[in-house]
């Protein structure tokens, strides 16, 4: 007889991670609620972090260890880890981080208690590589506005680091999502088009414990940043600002608004083209000697 799925996933996408891996999913499966599933999604990492992954797999039936035959790119691989997810509600976790004992309980207390939440994260604090505090990080994303295109135009102005993607979500809500794709900043769509659907809720408690280090992503050159999202990019351009304004206007036409919504979420994404139009144009620009130059060379 199959096993009932659990209730909660945390879906834990790791490329090279052995330095802090151990330590996050002990983090994890130190937690008060019970009913979860631990899932490691493995990179095709080539350090020591498919021995680590396995050694808890083994070790604790709540842990479930994949392998990817080839690098996905990092979007591909938060992808992945939700695909494999059974539970009701989602939480990504990167193999950095650490999570209070309390995280999962209490985001599933609010979930369970609002229906129109889609959402539920802690508050943050940062740290350092050897996991000293470094200070409290306000996310300032309790987003309870009724107009879908408040929460929308909040997330766009307040979204700094984006701590709130480990946050826990409704698994058949993210489904409705284009969930993170293969271009930069595509967190940050996400959570944009995730507001769309329903309202973010802030819990009071620092439960949410961000590392910095050198390797972490958002210590990365421009350069490391590119190859972090397209493990395959070769001599890509990547137009940044544009992609994120054509994917901002796809996720205004794909959710489920009233007409009235819709046309407020366009006409701020026609003011913030309009605020971006310097960037927009450089961005032409290039692209237009870029393709003289592959001519060229080609």
């Amino acid at each position: 007889m199959t096993a009932a799925a659990p209730r909660v996933s945390v879906g834990v996408p790791v490329f090279n991670g052995e330095r802090y891996l151990a330590a996050t999913l002990d983090s994890l499966l130190k937690q008060t609620y019970p009913d979860f599933e631990l899932v490691v999604c493995d990179n095709a990492s080539t350090d020591r972090t498919e021995e680590i992954a396995r050694s808890y797999a083994a070790g604790d039936p709540r842990v479930r260890y994949v392998r990817n035959p080839r690098n996905v790119g990092s979007a591909g691989n938060y992808r992945c880890v939700f695909e494999l997810a059974r539970g009701e509600y989602f939480r990504w976790a990167a193999a950095d981080d650490l999570f209070g004992a309390e995280s999962l309980a209490r985001c599933v207390d609010v979930l369970d208690a609002h229906p129109d939440v889609v959402l539920a994260y802690p508050k943050t604090r940062l740290i350092d590589a050897a996991g000293a505090a470094v200070s409290d990080y306000e996310d300032g994303l309790h987003l309870q506005s009724p107009r879908p295109s408040e929460r929308f135009r909040q997330v766009l102005e307040r979204l700094g680091y984006v701590n709130v993607l480990y946050g826990l979500a409704r698994s058949a809500v993210l489904r409705q999502t284009g969930l993170l794709g293969r271009f930069v900043d595509s967190d940050v769509v996400f959570l944009a088009e995730l507001s769309l659907h329903g309202t973010f809720w802030e819990i009071p408690e620092v439960l949410f414990f961000r590392r910095f280090h050198e390797a972490a992503s958002s210590s990365m050159s421009p350069s490391e940043i590119l190859t972090f999202y397209y493990a395959d990019r070769g001599r890509r351009l990547v137009l940044r600002d544009w992609r994120h304004l054509v994917e901002l206007f796809r996720v205004a036409v794909r959710a489920p608004l009233s007409g009235a919504e819709r046309a407020r979420v366009m006409r701020l994404l026609l003011r913030r083209a309009a605020w971006s139009r310097s960037s927009l144009i450089r961005e032409l620009g290039a692209a237009v000697r870029h393709g003289v130059l592959r001519r060229a060379t080609n």
